[in-house]
């Protein structure tokens, strides 16, 4: 079960020009064939890849950008169209596009991969710890959310929540405050910038705060916050994000399904790389903040390239 995903961060659309020298060896061959166009392999990866990226997810946009340039300083001509989750798939097992990067398995997205199962490729997961939160400050008192029941008037008796729509919303209200008997903390529900600007205030002037919160999720980089303890288990358990393809993908790109299929990023990675494309007002899109991050990671394309083999 994961938040709604509304309201979120703007992203940045002022255009700005990119280069970086990545140095990975991708063989991109000269065929002319488009997205879902099937046929035998020759050996070589197609020219041309498209990639859906789902609008208002966070981690599926930052990870389709840094993807972007990656394959476009390989001579790749990469093609990237936005849409709402759903459409996203339909379009991939339809053949509109090649890749989607941002699968949550094994609840969220799982009527998707059931639907279109037999026309769609699981290329690999990339992130194992997706999941819903309750985060505090690192250095406030409580370590579970049994200790947030009897240390409430520390956080000044107040869990502060995001959209009433959003699924942590929901298990929050259902789940979490009568399990661990919080009925008596005031639990605000407005929206995540309300939220992420409450959570910055308070961080800032040193004071405890409990919110509730996502992995994966830009807070977790730039304020010091952790998650409480769930013994109960009532906020769920992680997922996986999946990379998926089309049907044919493996047939037409053998050497990016090497690729895809070692790629990972751990929490300070994608944290990292999620605050500098949706928080930091120096980048102005997300090319730039993806440029960024990847002189900042200089070894990540070697890295990558070494644990896939090519």
């Amino acid at each position: 079960m994961t938040p709604a995903r509304t309201s979120r961060t703007a992203r940045r659309t002022a255009a700005v020009a990119a280069a970086a020298v990545l140095g990975l060896g991708l063989s991109a061959c000269a065929s002319e064939s488009g997205s879902g166009s099937g046929g035998a392999s020759t050996g070589e990866d197609e020219s041309s890849v498209s990639i859906g990226i789902p609008s208002g997810w966070d981690e599926g946009i930052a990870v389709s950008h840094l993807w972007k340039a990656i394959l476009e300083q390989e001579g790749y001509d990469v093609e990237t169209q936005t849409g709402e989750i759903g459409v996203v798939f339909t379009g991939l097992a339809g053949g509109d596009f090649d890749l989607l990067f941002d699968a949550w398995l094994p609840i969220t997205h799982e009527e998707y991969v059931a639907k279109y199962g037999d026309d769609i490729t699981d290329l690999g997961t990339w992130y194992d710890d997706a999941k819903l939160t309750i985060a505090v400050n690192e250095d406030s008192p409580a370590q579970s959310l049994e200790d947030l029941a009897s240390m409430a008037d520390e956080y000044g008796n107040k869990l502060v929540g995001i959209e009433a729509g959003a699924g942590l919303t929901k298990v929050t209200q259902d789940a979490v405050i009568p399990t661990y008997g919080l009925e008596g903390m005031d639990y605000t529900i407005s929206s995540t910038p309300a939220m992420l600007a409450e959570l910055k205030g308070a961080t800032e002037a040193g004071e405890n705060i409990a919110v509730t919160l996502w992995r994966p999720h830009w807070a977790y980089d730039e304020f010091p916050v952790r998650d409480l303890e769930d013994p109960e288990g009532t906020l769920g358990d992680a997922e996986s994000i999946h990379t998926y393809g089309a049907g044919d993908f493996e047939e037409r790109y053998p050497t990016l399904t090497k690729l895809v299929g070692a790629f990972t990023l751990d929490d300070e990675q994608l944290f990292s790389l999620e605050n500098m494309m949706f928080n930091y007002d120096e980048h102005a899109d997300e090319d730039a903040a993806v440029q960024a991050w990847l002189e900042e990671n200089p070894t990540f394309v070697d890295d990558l390239k070494e644990a896939a083999g090519v």
